[in-house]
């Protein structure tokens, strides 16, 4: 059966993970799912990820991060736009999530960064989903 919306499933993957406390969840991978992985390590939400090659296809392995009284560093992680709903935000609307605790992450055309480094850069774009 084809995925119809790759990031909600990785998403969903992410989210299934840390209610079942696997330590890692592997997906089919794609450029733009390592990207938003990336931001995720990067902002301290998951330990690691990595790009490994099984059966000729390419899987991506996330491994979660718990502290140490077993919680998870993800409370909430959520997507925004949809294929039957795409939502488009410029420089001046990007929303903080959490007043700033949170990340958002968005594809803008300087490539998928974070709501905080695009207000930066100046750019707008397709917000992906938020994490909490």
């Amino acid at each position: 059966m084809a995925v119809t919306d790759p990031i909600a499933d990785m998403l969903t993957r992410i989210r299934n993970g840390i209610h079942a406390r696997h330590q890692r969840v592997d997906m089919p991978s794609s450029r733009l799912k390592a990207e938003i992985a990336h931001i995720l390590k990067d902002e301290g939400y998951i330990a690691n990820f990595k790009v490994v090659e099984e059966e000729k296809k390419k899987v991506l392995r996330v491994s979660l991060r718990y502290g140490p009284g077993g919680e998870s560093a993800i409370s909430s992680i959520d997507r925004v736009s949809k294929p039957g709903r795409r939502v488009y935000v410029g420089t001046r609307e990007i929303t903080r999530v959490l007043g700033g605790l949170g990340v958002t992450i968005l594809t803008t055309p300087k490539g998928v960064m974070t709501g905080k480094n695009a207000r930066k850069a100046g750019v707008g774009g397709e917000i992906l989903c938020s994490v909490s």
